[in-house]
């Protein structure tokens, strides 16, 4: 998926969730700008991550985060890699260990526009990050990289109790139990 099939996927893309309708836009005017993929781009830039569940669909793999200090799905910056299919794989691979991940599909699962607080000279800034819906075996040992203080196979009805009212992730969540593609 390079940058013009990005392009055309949030061109196409639809959610019946009103926040992240709101914020189509701003991901397409995004992909024109060439440094949109490089985290040297201070106002903000893409990111991919893996929202990664089970065959069953009752799990999440989750990482306890350590700067960022929250449950979080696992993923990252781009750096310089337009094609963020690749980087959410290559990102989830990097943070859990895990061979058996596959996508579920190769389209765009969930975006979302959200702030990272300022940490020593980078500033306050927005990354853009695409999602995609990944599947793995949940009996296959974790390997926690530095970036994690903690991974976790979370049960769909315990999520909240992790990561609070944190819509993104439960509109994900939401997306999940609702598909019935998925299975």
């Amino acid at each position: 998926m390079d940058r013009k099939k990005l392009r055309e996927n949030l061109e196409k893309y639809r959610t019946p969730f009103e926040e992240e309708g709101s914020f189509i836009q701003d991901f397409i005017e995004l992909t024109h700008d060439d440094l949109a993929f490089v985290r040297e781009r201070l106002q903000g830039h893409f990111t991919a991550s893996a929202w990664i569940v089970n065959k069953m669909r009752t799990h999440t793999l989750m990482t306890l985060h350590r700067k960022l200090n929250h449950w979080l799905q696992l993923g990252g910056h781009a750096d310089g890699h337009e094609n963020l299919l690749e980087v959410a794989l290559a990102e989830a691979q990097e943070e859990s260990g895990l061979s058996s991940l596959r996508f579920v599909d190769s389209g765009i699962f969930d975006i979302d526009r959200h702030t990272i607080p300022q940490r020593g000279e980078v500033p306050e800034h927005f990354h853009y990050d695409v999602r995609f819906l990944i599947e793995a075996e949940m009996n296959e040992p974790l390997v926690i990289s530095e970036e994690s203080k903690d991974l976790a196979w979370i049960p769909f009805d315990a999520v909240e109790d992790f990561v609070g009212p944190n819509p993104s992730i439960l509109r994900m969540l939401e997306k999940t139990s609702k598909s019935e593609i998925l299975l």
